[in-house]
């Protein structure tokens, strides 16, 4: 026999496609699904059903139908990259630049979800190529919910890794604005004010709450501090990352720098403010690399990093700094420490640490807070992760919205396959270097 002939043989098509199948319901961990292999016996041996009975088959000579092919083409599609997307990698765009200068706003991403191991679906009913939204209206059904279950995967989350994720606030949003805190804006404007506004109010299951990309910068079982904007953890200061910036205040001797010379060191001069009564730049985001390039341009007359004390600077406050107690003096740069929440762990409860893990109990492990705390004691049942953006003056992160579930972790960041330069024109607005850049 040929091996024209072996490859083409209807027995060695099955023993193909049934072994994947068996590795992959061995790796789903779920056996019911090898009922499934009659299917593939029937599609390649007996074929006794029309599995694809959309497709049309033609009779010797007859014209082909154009429609027919497309639909047959595009079921496929639809089919084998929900099934990518599901259970190895997702695509995935950069929305604002809490990760510059690491990842920048408009690169497009491929999510690898093996890294971690795959979520299986919790809301399978869901319009495919949709995250939770489309046409403005939920793109899902709750009408089946499944628990939370992951798959084997490489590793698990290290600290210093890029991680997309499952933003925790995202359970409840406002129709008239979703991409906003609901819970902040509640403590800031009050609940009634909020809703009768913005609202209504939808809540969504943790599945399908909006994606964020951050750097892991404590995972469970550790004790988490910020020191003038500096990650300590355990007792040790962690690594500065290249991409990491902070905000300085540029003082200049009287004009503005050129933003060309801005944009050649990689400053994003789309967030830049100049002030005349400086005069220069209040903030001005730079990494250390940066900092040194902008104090020897000439006109440049200082460089220093924006620190904040307690009280913080507007707008943040104790209303918007976790765990949002004005018992807790803490800001942005200036921040805990922290003991970060692992499986299995026990810690005891008083009403002073109790705002930390309140949220936790009640919402992400659907338990009685006020019971735990009459117990003096409570024993988490998952993991916790602590996320802080590159761009550490311009990031909505753990800082402000608290820990991050292990049930909300979605992947990692493999590689950027296109950017892309809000408001220039193509070929101006694409970042060639950044092209299939591996993160």
């Amino acid at each position: 026999m040929s091996l024209k002939e072996f490859t083409g043989n209807r027995w060695t098509k099955f023993g193909f496609w049934a072994v994947l199948y068996v590795l992959w319901v061995i790796w789903l961990g779920n056996y019911w699904w090898l009922l499934g292999l009659g299917v593939i016996f029937d599609i390649f041996i007996t074929k006794k059903v029309r599995w694809n009975f959309w497709k049309k088959r033609y009779a010797e000579g007859e014209k082909r139908d154009a429609a027919n092919d497309w639909l047959d083409a595009i079921i496929f599609a639809v089919v084998v990259v929900t099934f990518i997307n599901i259970f190895f990698f997702q695509a995935f765009k950069i929305p604002s630049s809490s990760m510059e200068s690491t990842l920048y706003t408009g690169d497009h991403l491929f999510v690898s979800k093996l890294t971690y191991g795959p979520r299986v679906p919790q809301t399978p009913l869901t319009v495919p190529f949709t995250h939770n939204v489309i046409f403005g209206k939920e793109s899902y059904s709750t009408l089946i919910q499944n628990d939370y279950r992951r798959l084997k995967g490489f590793r698990e989350v290290r600290r210093g890794d890029c991680v997309v994720f499952g933003f925790p606030h995202g359970d409840t949003v406002l129709r008239k604005a979703p991409a906003e805190d609901y819970y902040t804006l509640c403590r800031l404007m009050g609940k009634k004010q909020v809703i009768e506004n913005l609202g209504p109010v939808i809540v969504r299951p943790s599945d399908k709450v909006d994606h964020y990309v951050k750097r892991c910068v404590a995972i469970p079982g550790d004790t988490l501090e910020v020191r003038g904007g500096l990650v300590w953890v355990n007792g040790e200061k962690q690594e500065v990352y290249p991409g990491m910036q902070l905000s300085y205040r540029v003082v200049t001797a009287g004009s503005r720098i050129n933003p060309r010379n801005l944009e050649k060191l990689g400053v994003n001069v789309d967030e830049l403010w100049y002030d005349a009564s400086l005069p220069g730049y209040p903030a001005m985001p730079l990494t250390g690399k940066m900092v040194q390039q902008i104090s020897s341009l000439k006109g440049v007359v200082s460089v220093e990093v924006n620190n904040d004390e307690y009280p913080a600077d507007y707008p943040d406050s104790y209303l918007t700094i976790f765990p949002f107690d004005p018992a807790y003096r803490w800001t942005r740069d200036n921040f805990g420490p922290l003991w970060i929440p692992s499986k299995g762990a026990t810690v005891e409860l008083t009403a002073q640490n109790m705002p930390l893990y309140e949220r936790l109990i009640r919402v992400y492990e659907g338990g009685d807070p006020v019971k735990a705390l009459e117990e003096g004691s409570y024993t988490f049942r998952q993991d916790y992760y602590f996320m802080m953006g590159d761009n550490r003056h311009n990031s909505l992160d753990s800082r402000y919205w608290g820990f991050v579930p292990e049930d909300h972790i979605v992947g990692t960041p493999s590689v950027v396959w296109l950017s892309t330069v809000r408001g220039k024109k193509f070929p101006a607005g694409i970042r060639w270097r950044r092209f299939l850049k591996f993160v």
